[in-house]
C-alpha cells in the first residue's frame, strides 16, 4: 500500500496572509483618508468628506488587506 505524504504545511503557507510594505502603506493611506474625511465632515463639508470616507473605507483599506 502506498503511503500518502502530507501537504498540510504547503497548504497552510499558501493560505497565510503575508503583509508587505505595500499593504502597510495602503492601510495607512486609508486610515489617513478616513481621519481627514471625519475632520472635514465635522467642519461641514458636503463634498470632500464623503469622497474621502468612501475612498478610505471602500478602496484603500480593502486593497491594503487584499494585496
Amino acid at each position: 500500500m502506498a503511503t500518502r505524504q502530507r501537504t498540510t504545511t504547503a497548504t497552510a503557507q499558501k493560505a497565510a496572509l503575508k503583509f508587505s510594505a505595500i499593504n502597510a502603506i495602503l492601510l495607512l493611506a486609508g486610515l489617513v483618508s478616513i481621519a481627514i474625511g471625519y475632520v472635514l465632515l465635522a467642519r461641514g463639508s458636503t463634498v470632500a468628506a464623503p469622497l474621502l470616507l468612501v475612498l478610505g473605507y471602500a478602496v484603500l483599506v480593502p486593497l491594503g488587506i487584499i494585496l
